[in-house]
């Protein structure tokens, strides 16, 4: 059944962008490739920096949110030719980790966190924490290449001591291609975006209103263009920019992505 028939669907991650162009021709729907999403970069100077402030300086709590993150701290301990001093501090701090692939990843560090939010959200490790007491605590909150402004605010909130470790960020996409995408999204030549990661969803955003265009984006994907997110992570940082129309599978894969948007159009 071709559900997509005729939709004009742009595919916002660089990565699987020709499987994903494939799926979307098999459901009838044109697919444009328009990645707002660039390379990442290790900023090997400012991750020893952390880790060293770390090691040296302690802290009550370590927020980590990726296990991709935590695995890359790790292997920069290592390469400094501190990872037992960075494990000893680890062991000595109370852990809040987000999602199964963090826990995971922990495990195999023999570290036991604290705090888990199972559903991989910052909504989820949000919650969690509420029942502890931060007030005062030193916090450093490991991040994803991404801010995370709804932690930031509640542990400015809490009134806690934080400072973050960014262990990689990602460059910017080609602004053109991010321009073009803009444009077509806001004159109604798009019928829905997908997003397979939270950098396309900030890029995207950012780029949005640094031209003045945020409020007309933000009433294109209410009206006429539907925001198509990989997963909760994705689908939670879309909201935290102001979409509320999203769909999203159940299942976290690209191919159940595209099936649960043909299944929006069939209802």
């Amino acid at each position: 059944m071709r559900r997509l028939e005729g939709k004009r669907i742009a595919l916002t991650g660089p990565r699987k962008a020709a499987e994903l162009s494939i799926i979307v021709e098999k459901l009838g729907g044109i697919p444009l490739v328009r990645p707002a999403q660039g390379t990442v970069a290790i900023e090997k100077e400012k991750v020893e920096t952390e880790i060293t402030k770390f090691i040296q300086e302690g802290a009550d709590w370590i927020i980590i949110t990726t296990s991709v993150g935590a695995e890359m701290l790790y292997q920069v301990a290592q390469g400094m030719g501190v990872a037992d001093a960075f494990m000893e501090r680890l062991k000595q701090t109370k852990i809040a980790a987000r999602g199964y692939k963090t826990f995971k990843y922990l495990k195999t560090l023999e570290l036991n966190p604290t705090i888990k939010a199972d559903d991989g959200t910052t909504v989820g490790i949000l919650r969690e924490l509420k029942s502890c007491d931060l007030r005062g605590s030193r916090v450093a909150l490991q991040l994803y290449g991404d801010h995370a402004p709804q932690l930031v605010k509640w542990l400015q909130e809490q009134q806690a001591n934080y400072y973050e470790i960014l262990p990689y960020r990602h460059i910017p996409p080609e602004l053109s291609v991010v321009d073009t995408l803009l444009s077509e999204i806001i004159q109604g030549k798009i019928d829905a975006v997908t997003f397979t990661s939270t950098p396309q969803v900030r890029f995207l955003m950012a780029y949005a209103r640094e031209q003045g265009h945020s409020e007309q984006l933000l009433t294109a994907f209410r009206e006429h263009t539907v925001a198509v997110a990989v997963g909760k992570v994705t689908a939670e940082a879309l909201r935290d920019e102001g979409i509320e129309r999203i769909v999203a599978p159940d299942e976290e894969r690209m191919g159940s992505m595209m099936v649960s948007l043909a299944q929006y159009y069939d209802i």
